[in-house]
């Protein structure tokens, strides 16, 4: 499994083209950037999709879209598809985000068809998974985020999964009024995730933490084995916000052990 540390941000329905090309235009003259220790990653919308991949081409930042069709091309009035948002210049696609999920009816099934189209046209899928705090209060958080995922990654080819991330985003940490994780819970639940992925597919993939991560819990969220990455929203939709945290982290992520597969250590 990659064991390299990711941070990165969705900006969701934010930010105008013009607004995105100044955020993409200044992080690509930060001139340390391509020295810190972790893989940085933005997922504008689709408006501003290729000018933020123009724009950070050449600078190691990811550039990814926040969701795509199953159809490689068709009657599919107002969607995009993978193959077009490979066109625009991005290397992501995120898959299954809650708020998807919950207003727009996708389901585990369709999730697991936009796997695979984003894997055939040559991009990663960032895979969201989370409970809501129903499940959690039934104690079927570890229940609701392992059928997620393996739900997603069923019939994924092996030598696809070195290009699948996880993100674990509980649904009661999401948004403006959201309740962080703590970071022992988080790690608990991502190491189940891993187990998950394991018994499907005998390896693993990374497992990022998403859901009001910020200045006051960053560092103690890159500090757990489990967690090989930083999903964020608000507290970094600016490039103050995202440098800050990068800098904060990067001494844990500079100690962080290159730990084996964990297909290798049973």
């Amino acid at each position: 499994m990659d064991r390299k540390f990711w941070l990165g941000t969705g900006w969701k329905m934010n930010k105008t083209r013009a607004e995105g090309r100044a955020y993409a235009e200044a992080l690509q003259a930060v001139p340390d950037l391509q020295q810190l220790p972790m893989q940085l990653f933005v997922l504008p919308p689709f408006t501003a999709l290729a000018e933020v991949a123009a724009s950070l081409a050449g600078s190691g930042v990811l550039v990814g879209a926040q969701n795509c069709h199953w159809a490689s091309a068709g009657a599919w009035t107002g969607e995009i598809s993978a193959p077009q948002i490979a066109e625009c210049g991005a290397a992501l696609v995120e898959l299954g985000h809650s708020e998807r999920r919950a207003h727009f009816g996708e389901t585990d099934v369709a999730i697991n068809a936009k796997v695979k189209a984003v894997l055939a046209a040559g991009l990663r899928p960032l895979v969201c998974v989370g409970e809501t705090a129903e499940e959690r209060a039934l104690d079927a958080a570890t229940v609701t985020v392992a059928r997620q995922a393996r739900m997603a990654l069923a019939g994924v080819a092996a030598a696809d999964l070195d290009r699948v991330l996880l993100a674990y985003e509980p649904v009661w940490a999401i948004g403006e009024g959201g309740t962080p994780a703590s970071p022992d819970y988080a790690d608990a639940i991502h190491g189940a995730l891993k187990n998950a992925v394991m018994d499907l597919h005998g390896r693993s993939v990374p497992v990022l933490y998403g859901g009001s991560v910020n200045a006051a819990n960053a560092l103690a969220l890159a500090s757990q084995p489990e967690i090989d990455g930083l999903f964020v929203g608000r507290a970094a939709w600016t490039v103050e916000g995202l440098l800050g945290l990068a800098r904060a982290i990067t001494p844990i992520v500079e100690a962080r052990p290159h730990a084996p597969d964990r297909a290798d250590r049973n």
